[in-house]
């Protein structure tokens, strides 16, 4: 430790060649397997999907037509993890039916209803909104056939996302907010969306918010919804989602783990780990660097990790500022978040203390937990199923020829 204190000036600066020969090291960089593998056709796809799955060889056209269209090369590692993530999340079923899904829901919308409301839209606005929700579950559109007895006989994610949105549709057209913000029309599809619980959609269960920022074609937000929910449309986002960013990893089940807990969460988490052993701070290594707002972005709140990373770099005479560094963690879910400053400091001085460079990437330690599930999971159990999968469809890639 006094070896790594005297060398406070080692880290006064980064300068730009610094930078340049960080990027070096990084590698290829390419977030496939390498350009010069092997390329399957798409008859060869259908058999690397599983044979108990129904209609293989729609699947296969639609993978290889994606994966073309995305211009992501179709070898057995990335034909691999595709499927591994699709069988995963649906098991090849486009709107798979979900096991008491309905009874699910209702016990959702008879717990903290209100409450629900008024963290998303405020007090002045949510109360009312919600009470008049729970008037309208019970009573539309009619007692004998209520939104809620309605909801009890869902089957699949779909079936709950189309009634929520038929709800919506309904209060739009009845209810006025009039209080102190003057009689105002309340918009449906607007608040429908803020409220609509059903975020993750399709057979590769992608965020509503990924596929909107990623929209294929000029759609509004229900038909974004309705094509999720179809075999190309799900496969689409949730091949761009799963393999349309650039990271160094050196096993897939790095990626199936960011699949599930955020992009570059295992990245990040290995970041939080280096802290760890250059401080006492005893981080959550939940690969978020910031807290985020249910918009997805970043609170003012200072997080552990940053206060940590405050702490070493006044230590260690490392010259960057609050500021700077709140800009440089604003990055973590990019791959330029490598070339920040930040990232380079802690790097190298992790370096200096252990001799050795830390590792790109750990399993982030997440909880998984929702109405959806029977239980809770965390990351590692997730990415670990996915990964059992992968290597199943590797072990049938070895009987296909080239």
């Amino acid at each position: 430790m006094k070896k790594f204190m005297s060398q406070p000036s080692f880290l006064k600066s980064i300068s730009v060649m610094t930078l340049a020969l960080s990027l070096a090291a990084c590698g290829k960089g390419s977030i496939w397997s390498e350009d010069d593998d092997p390329t399957l056709k798409e008859e060869q796809v259908k058999k690397l999907i599983p044979a108990r799955v129904n209609d293989r060889a729609s699947w296969a056209k639609d993978i290889y037509q994606i994966t073309s269209d995305l211009k992501i090369p179709q070898t057995k590692d990335n034909v691999c993890s595709i499927i591994a993530i699709v069988d995963q999340e649906s098991n090849f079923v486009a709107n798979p039916v979900v096991p008491g899904l309905g009874d699910k829901a209702v016990k959702e919308v008879s717990s903290r209803l209100k409450e629900k409301f008024v963290d998303k839209l405020g007090d002045t606005i949510g109360e009312p909104i919600g009470g008049y929700f729970e008037t309208v579950l019970k009573n539309q559109p009619t007692p004998e056939d209520s939104y809620l007895k309605q909801m009890r006989k869902v089957r699949t994610e779909e079936d709950l996302d189309v009634l929520y949105r038929e709800i919506f549709d309904y209060m739009s057209k009845h209810y006025h907010v009039s209080a102190l913000t003057g009689a105002t029309k309340l918009v449906g599809q607007d608040i429908a969306e803020k409220m609509n619980p059903i975020t993750t959609l399709g057979s590769m269960q992608v965020h509503i918010n990924y596929a909107k920022e990623h929209k294929r074609n000029n759609v509004n937000i229900n038909e974004l919804r309705d094509d999720l929910y179809t075999q190309y449309g799900g496969l689409y986002y949730g091949i761009h989602r799963l393999m349309m960013y650039p990271a160094d990893y050196d096993k897939a089940i790095y990626r199936f783990a960011d699949y599930n807990s955020g992009m570059y969460s295992s990245r990040n988490a290995s970041f939080q780990q280096a802290i760890d052993k250059l401080t006492d701070a005893k981080l959550d290594l939940d690969g978020d660097l910031l807290s985020y707002d249910k918009n997805g972005n970043p609170k003012a709140a200072v997080t552990d990790t940053e206060k940590a990373l405050l702490t070493l770099f006044t230590q260690n005479n490392v010259l960057i500022t609050p500021r700077q560094l709140r800009s440089d963690l604003k990055q973590e879910k990019e791959a330029g978040f490598e070339k920040t400053q930040t990232y380079i400091a802690v790097n190298k001085l992790y370096k200096a203390k252990t001799g050795k460079d830390a590792p790109y990437a750990i399993m982030p330690e997440v909880l998984i937990t929702g109405p959806k599930l029977s239980r809770d999971y965390n990351t590692n159990w997730y990415a670990s199923r996915v990964n059992g999968r992968y290597e199943s469809c590797m072990h049938r890639a070895k009987r296909i020829r080239t």
